[in-house]
């Protein structure tokens, strides 16, 4: 018990934008390239999957962004009605919005509201709808892609803390996906509208997508762009990235989709069927 209060103090107190900071600016300095073979070996990465060789890469962090090599994700792109998983990942959570809360952990909730930066229209939206939470470790692909085809239509930055997402924090970081700044992207599809949240975490350089120059780390002022003539993209095509990981929660509107029975713990792949159209598509 002593060592958890310890550790959970050490959680709270750590100077967590500065290190983020630190971290990226090591990250993305030449000198980093260096330990790739050791990061490789740590989280026993499998490299061949990389686009190119790893001694190719020229910094830590256009590693960690890797592109993988054309087939080693298969897209489902036939099944029209599938959405699939957007990352590399592990099922931190999954369930039904009630109340206007999702679940952390077991025992642990979060408001919706709070977590969306106080969107009143996009709350009421996803009220009673599926969730999926999603965490990507260091071995992790760490590219997002598109769950579903359909247009951006709007994106959103929440400044916030940088704690870290592993299971401990998860247990006794109260609220901790509602507090942590996080860039979401709501995309207008078939099966209604999906929010796509990529929540930052400690060491997480930046949260980038590749429509305009949004971003985490851009300072204490929150922001909230409609894109009425926002991108088009495809079911797999590429949404954004983390540099350095953390966190995806995927939003939908109640009545829409169903969830396939993942179980939290399961590993997916991007192009994974995670959920399932209900009725016709519109």
């Amino acid at each position: 018990m002593f060592k958890e209060s310890l550790q959970l103090l050490g959680v709270t107190l750590m100077p967590q934008h500065l290190l983020s900071r630190a971290a990226g600016r090591f990250a993305r300095s030449g000198v980093s390239r260096h330990i790739i073979p050791l990061y490789i070996r740590h989280f026993d990465i499998d490299a061949a999957q990389a686009e190119k060789p790893a001694e190719r890469y020229e910094s830590l962090q256009e590693f960690f962004t890797r592109r993988l090599k054309p087939g080693m994700r298969n897209v489902d792109l036939e099944a029209a009605e599938t959405v699939v998983s957007p990352v590399d990942g592990m099922v931190y959570a999954a369930g039904t919005i009630e109340d206007g809360r999702l679940w952390q952990v077991k025992g642990e909730t979060y408001s919706l509201l709070d977590f969306l930066g106080g969107d009143t229209a996009m709350a009421e939206r996803f009220q009673g709808g599926e969730f999926m939470t999603l965490y990507l470790s260091p071995r992790d692909y760490h590219r997002i892609h598109m769950p579903f085809g359909g247009q951006v239509v709007q994106v959103t930055y929440v400044p916030g803390a940088l704690f870290p997402v592993n299971p401990f924090a998860l247990k006794n970081v109260s609220r901790l996906f509602a507090r942590n700044e996080r860039l979401i992207s709501y995309v207008d599809s078939k099966v209604g509208t999906i929010g796509v949240a990529k929540v930052g975490a400690t060491m997480v350089g930046s949260v980038r997508v590749v429509y305009g120059d949004y971003h985490t780390n851009a300072g204490d002022q929150a922001l909230t762009e409609r894109m009425p003539r926002g991108p088009r993209l495809a079911k797999g095509d590429e949404l954004g990235r983390f540099e350095f990981g953390s966190t995806v929660i995927l939003l939908f509107e109640k009545d829409r989709v169903k969830l396939r029975d993942l179980k939290i713990g399961d590993h997916v792949v991007l192009g994974q069927p995670v959920a399932d159209a209900v009725g016709e598509l519109k």
